[in-house]
């Protein structure tokens, strides 16, 4: 029997005064799977993220997280995930082991320090451990952020725009630490607005336009909704930025001017 998904979600709408937000989203999020949420600035991923992770609630439609409804079981739900925002939050006074130690102890878990060396060993922080978080780089601190929303082990973790701010080589940085975490089964959904982000990481990619999912699929399947181009002779698959601009382009023509 097929598992049932760890994320799934279905007619979600919110809106802020006259200002329609989400208007109907539907979504699955598979097991272990990283699945990317993709639109532009205003296009509603945050307020997804707010939803399912019980910050918000939907004015209508259902959302169910690891099992558990966001709004009648909120609690169970809390339980179930870890959320990092746009801008790492870590404590740059302390040190990155201090940072995780902390964590744990909130968390109330035993062994606190057995935690955290176990953590800045899975993202490659160990021989910075001892350091405060003010000296590390950009990539360095996001990683620690991660590590530190996965105090606990959820089976769910939310990354609203990872790698906001970070440069090319801290944005890899953090690329790969998310590939290791669905590597090691937890489900990830991204909210991100860099297509190469999600063509790179993701298993499953949903475009969200004007609180609408236009299309969701694999990047092969969204790929196959261009027509190949020509070159001489050579076939030329369209790329995901091509299919992102073909498709919310030819929805901007369509849309009522009123609507607009």
């Amino acid at each position: 029997m097929t598992a049932p998904p760890a994320i799934r979600v279905q007619g979600l709408e919110k809106s802020y005064k006259t200002l329609n937000v989400l208007r109907g989203v539907d979504f699955d999020v598979a097991r272990g799977s990283i699945f990317a949420l993709l639109g532009s600035n205003g296009a509603g991923k945050t307020t997804v993220v707010k939803i399912l992770s019980t910050l918000l609630k939907a004015d209508a439609g259902t959302a169910d997280v690891n099992g558990f409804d966001v709004t009648g079981q909120a609690a169970n739900v809390r339980e179930s995930i870890s959320l990092t925002g746009q801008f790492a939050a870590v404590d740059d006074i302390l040190s990155g082991r201090e940072n995780l130690v902390l964590v744990a102890r909130l968390r109330h878990l035993q062994g606190p320090g057995e935690i955290a060396d176990e953590l800045l060993a899975r993202f490659s922080l160990t021989d910075a451990a001892a350091r405060r978080v003010s000296t590390y780089s950009g990539g360095m601190r996001r990683r620690l952020d991660i590590a530190m929303s996965l105090v606990g082990n959820p089976p769910v973790i939310f990354l609203d725009e990872p790698t906001t701010g970070l440069d090319p080589e801290g944005r890899l940085e953090v690329w790969q630490a998310v590939r290791e975490l669905a590597g090691q089964g937890t489900t990830v959904l991204l909210t991100t607005q860099h297509l190469d982000e999600a063509e790179q990481l993701a298993d499953r990619i949903a475009i969200l336009h004007e609180g609408r999912i236009i299309v969701n699929g694999t990047l092969a399947e969204l790929k196959q909704l261009l027509p190949p181009a020509e070159l001489e002779y050579v076939e030329k698959q369209p790329t995901l930025e091509e299919v992102f601009l073909a498709l919310v382009g030819a929805r901007k023509d369509t849309t009522p001017r009123e609507a607009r």
